[in-house]
């Protein structure tokens, strides 16, 4: 069944409703999600501070009256929120995270990669040009929707393309509640179309490849120009890498941005569901199959391959869906087969190393 997103719309505000003051911590993107999981006490004694930047030997916290680096902690990212324990910092309480994007790490150890956590919209950049291809923008629409983030689609450079409509149809094609938003990231076209998802205190990221201008729209939201960016090579439409690193960057008196490096390879994990909500039609056809674990290549009374036979479903679609729920799978089993290994191997670590304490 697929689940509903309608909460993760921005809220339509009555006019005339009075602006709140928000507090130095609900600047940094703290709200009741996180204070529902610490006590008064603990307020005072480890109070919370936020990741805005993870470094090999360090991270970058920032609180109400805190500005400082810690050292390291595993499986901590970008946007993760802590109770800072001054005493002993690298035990800083983790709180539970509000949406964590994560992907499985390129090359062959089968680690997961944590890209981000405590993100409420996650812009997906694409192009009017050889960059826009609609199963790259599936890949990232699936693993918001795993994450329950909110994605919109943003289709940039419409000033150079002659007919921006068809690319608006072709995104338009992939799922019916992902918003999208033609615009030139340069000038003041992003703020004016974004407004509605940059509201104060409210954290939001940009996604996609490189040359898309994720850099160019983070400046345009901030207001400035600290973020490096650089042009995309005119025979490929493809981008260099400007952004090296994951960084929160603080619009005053607004949002919170997230600027990602260009990821050349995404490689979904644990994101079943988010797949089965970009391809809604196809998992509901699915239920219809006459056989639960149809695969949909030859079997009889197979309703995704009856529909492919009336027109009702475009076989290239079909083709992306089984792409993904393929690679979703292997690399899932891969990687719970890995921690299988390693919970086995740390448990002979502790037999071993209470047999030799016994025997001393």
């Amino acid at each position: 069944m697929t689940r509903d997103y309608s909460k993760f719309l921005p809220p339509k505000m009555k006019g005339g409703a009075p602006k709140r003051h928000l507090s130095p911590l609900e600047t940094l993107g703290w709200h009741s999600f996180f204070a529902q999981q610490i006590s008064v006490d603990e307020l005072a004694e480890t109070p919370p501070v936020r990741v805005v930047e993870v470094h090999r030997n360090a991270l970058h916290i920032v609180g109400d009256g805190i500005d400082v680096a810690i050292p390291p902690q595993p499986d901590v990212t970008v946007g993760d929120w802590l109770l800072l324990d001054h005493a002993h910092p690298k035990s800083s309480r983790v709180l539970d995270r509000k949406s964590l994007v994560k992907r499985r790490a390129p090359g062959t150890d089968r680690q997961v990669q944590l890209i981000a956590a405590n993100i409420d919209t996650a812009f997906i950049v694409t192009s009017c040009n050889q960059d826009f291809k609609i199963a790259r923008l599936e890949r990232y629409i699936a693993l918001a929707f795993e994450a329950e983030i909110m994605p919109v689609i943003v289709i940039t450079k419409s000033d150079l393309a002659s007919d921006t409509q068809s690319y608006v149809d072709r995104a338009q094609a992939i799922s019916e509640i992902v918003p999208i938003v033609t615009l030139d990231a340069r000038g003041d076209e992003p703020k004016v179309k974004l407004a509605e998802w940059c509201k104060p205190g409210k954290t939001v990221a940009f996604l996609g490849s490189s040359g898309v201008g994720k850099s160019t729209l983070a400046n345009a939201l901030s207001g400035t120009q600290t973020i490096e960016t650089q042009a995309i090579r005119e025979d490929d439409a493809k981008g260099r890498h400007t952004t090296t690193s994951r960084q929160l960057h603080f619009v005053p008196g607004g949002c919170i941005v997230l600027d990602t490096p260009g990821m050349r390879e995404l490689q979904l994990t644990d994101a079943a569901s988010g797949i089965d909500d970009v391809f809604a039609d196809l998992h509901s056809l699915s239920t219809r199959c006459r056989f639960s674990d149809c695969q949909h290549m030859t079997e009889p009374g197979c309703a995704v391959l009856k529909a492919i036979e009336n027109g009702e479903i475009d076989e290239a679609r079909l083709g992306r869906w089984r792409k993904l729920m393929a690679e979703e799978a292997f690399n899932s089993s891969s990687l719970a087969e890995r921690r299988s290994k390693d919970k086995a191997f740390g448990k002979m670590i502790r037999r071993v190393t209470k047999q030799k304490a016994k025997r001393g």
